[in-house]
């Protein structure tokens, strides 16, 4: 069993336009530092188109045919003030869409442990009917429906670590109580939604931080709201919306998260998939605008997804012991 990587050519070919943060040299950069000998486990997949049918578990058909209809077929066409899209960007698109897909079924088939998507664009933004914040289709979104679709599965749940929060994700999923949407993200920054109050059916968490928020912040978010809210749910696979731009080199936001955050964060998601879902987890790349700050942080993530055997059971342990302790000093009460 292995860490699965998937990624297709035509995604560094959705040209955005000089200047712009969401560009190809994002997954340059990452699929470079992923063709280093550290990362030599890996096993490497062509991402599949995605299928209409997968699509429209979350867009209406006449939106995904919108989408399609503004793609130019030279120049660029922009859908919003952020969201640009040039000949490529449909294939690109549905490519994204279609690895998260495939990553769940590798995973929930047993071919490997767990699947990182080294894919643009990025989705958490886009909502059901509208693109925005550089995304077309909602790529995580549209995973967890197809893994309950398709594998039957009644719990699954998506941890999204972006500094801006996935209002396309949230507004997808807010209404069924078969997922759990947990997002961190820096408070009073695009697109303003991610509110503490804004629930769901009792689905979402929303743990919006303070601008220069730390590790200590993090930690923090995980003891008091993340891990609680998996530990209720007892989900049969966790999906990341992993979003680096929380990073403290990062031009667009302001937390001070590092790459050793991330690594951290990796390791606690892993081992609550060891405890509930056999470990079956499928991390899809969204935001993060440093190129070098991308780079780290994806490489110590997606090391932490291939050490995810050995790292979730030395945490597990760590777990029972410390519940054994407490339950000791509770008895000596």
């Amino acid at each position: 069993m292995t860490t699965l990587l998937f990624n297709h050519p035509v995604c560094q070919e959705h040209d955005t336009g000089f200047g712009h943060p969401e560009c190809s040299a994002r997954i340059t950069a990452v699929l470079n530092v992923l063709h280093t000998s550290p990362f030599a486990a890996l096993e490497w997949r062509e991402a599949p188109e995605a299928e209409i049918e997968q699509l429209a578990r979350i867009h209406p058909p006449e939106y995904i045919e919108k989408i399609f209809a503004s793609i130019p077929k030279q120049g660029h066409y922009a859908i919003d003030g952020d969201t640009v899209v040039s000949p490529r960007s449909g294939a690109a698109a549905l490519r994204a869409a279609g690895a998260a897909c495939a990553a769940v079924d590798a995973v929930l088939r047993g071919e490997a442990d767990n699947a990182f998507c080294a894919t643009r664009p990025p989705g958490h933004h886009a909502e059901p009917k509208q693109a925005m914040g550089f995304c077309l289709f909602a790529n995580a979104a549209i995973a967890a429906a197809h893994a309950r679709a398709v594998h039957h599965l009644d719990r699954v749940a998506i941890v999204d670590f972006d500094v801006h929060h996935g209002n396309g994700t949230q507004a997808a999923l807010q209404h069924d109580p078969g997922y759990l949407y947990i997002s961190t993200h820096q408070a009073y920054i695009y697109p303003g939604t991610g509110r503490r109050e804004e629930r769901g059916v009792d689905n979402i968490v929303n743990i919006p931080l303070l601008a220069n928020s730390n590790s200590a912040d993090l930690r923090h978010a995980w003891q008091y709201d993340i891990e609680p809210a998996l530990n209720e749910f007892r989900p049969q696979l966790i999906l990341i919306s992993a979003g680096f731009d929380a990073h403290h080199m990062d031009p667009l936001a302001e937390l001070n998260f590092s790459e050793d955050d991330y690594k951290w964060l990796t390791e606690q998601i892993l081992a609550i998939a060891a405890e509930y879902c056999s470990g079956r987890v499928v991390s899809v790349l969204e935001g993060g605008y440093s190129i070098p700050a991308l780079a780290a942080s994806v490489a110590v993530h997606v090391r932490a997804l291939l050490e995810a055997p050995k790292t979730a059971q030395r945490l597990l342990i760590k777990g029972i012991l410390a519940r054994q302790k407490a339950k000791r000093d509770g008895a000596r009460l």
